[in-house]
């Protein structure tokens, strides 16, 4: 895969966190929807990128530290946020998905 691939989709997954960080400025309802499309971007860059050994500054700056962010920023995050951003840092920095959504082992 090109290069210039995987620098898009870092670009997207850039500009939809500040979609998201604009989104939030609303403190009338939270902005689940734009969350999901930021979520969903960057796990594709992840798909993209699974077997790089390197991955953008820019996504790593955008994911670190999700979870806390999300918390502090508000008062009251749905619960599913709070579990898809868990998800996506492991995804990032660890390589796993810890819900093992079709890789349960048999017998589960």
């Amino acid at each position: 895969m090109p290069d210039s691939e995987k620098d898009r989709a870092a670009e997207e997954v850039v500009a939809l966190w500040a979609t998201f960080g604009l989104a939030l400025s609303n403190k009338r309802r939270y902005p689940v929807q734009e969350f999901r499309a930021f979520v969903q971007i960057a796990q594709r860059y992840v798909e993209m990128t699974k077997d790089d050994p390197l991955i953008h500054k820019s996504v790593t700056r955008c994911v670190n530290g999700l979870r806390e962010y999300l918390e502090v920023e508000r008062s009251r995050v749905p619960e599913d946020v709070l579990f898809q951003a868990d998800r996506l840092e492991c995804l990032v920095f660890a390589g796993y998905d810890p819900s093992f959504e079709g890789d349960e082992p048999p017998g589960l």
